[in-house]
């Protein structure tokens, strides 16, 4: 048996509507906890019915600076949830606000002094 390959390109996909990025790191100190993004699942749910929530450790490099940060990312499919750009626009701002809220409320609950 050979080794599993670890490391492979992905086949590309089409982008999702929406890609909202909390910079959650930047402010909390600390990286989102499993029950956190489960928390911001069940509030996007009702919005959205299907949303991918990335939780990620970045790390931005060249020759000069070096970045290293702790987001979460939200994509959501709105052209399926809302037929005009007006309904588009106002559920984009839903979620939003969403994201923000759920952010707020868990750095304040727990973070990191930086």
């Amino acid at each position: 048996m050979t080794d599993p390959m670890l490391a492979f390109v992905a086949t590309p996909h089409g982008q999702p509507d929406v890609e909202i990025r909390v910079n959650f790191g930047l402010f909390a100190g600390r990286e989102a906890t499993p029950a956190e993004l489960d928390d911001l699942a069940a509030a996007l749910l009702p919005e959205t019915g299907e949303v991918t929530i990335v939780s990620e450790q970045r790390h931005e490099l060249s020759t000069d600076a070096e970045a290293s940060l702790h987001q979460v990312r939200v994509e959501v499919d709105v052209s399926a949830l809302a037929d005009d750009a007006s309904d588009r626009e106002t559920l984009v701002e839903r979620l939003l606000e969403t994201c923000n809220g759920w952010a707020r409320r868990a750095i304040d609950a727990r973070h990191i002094e930086v």
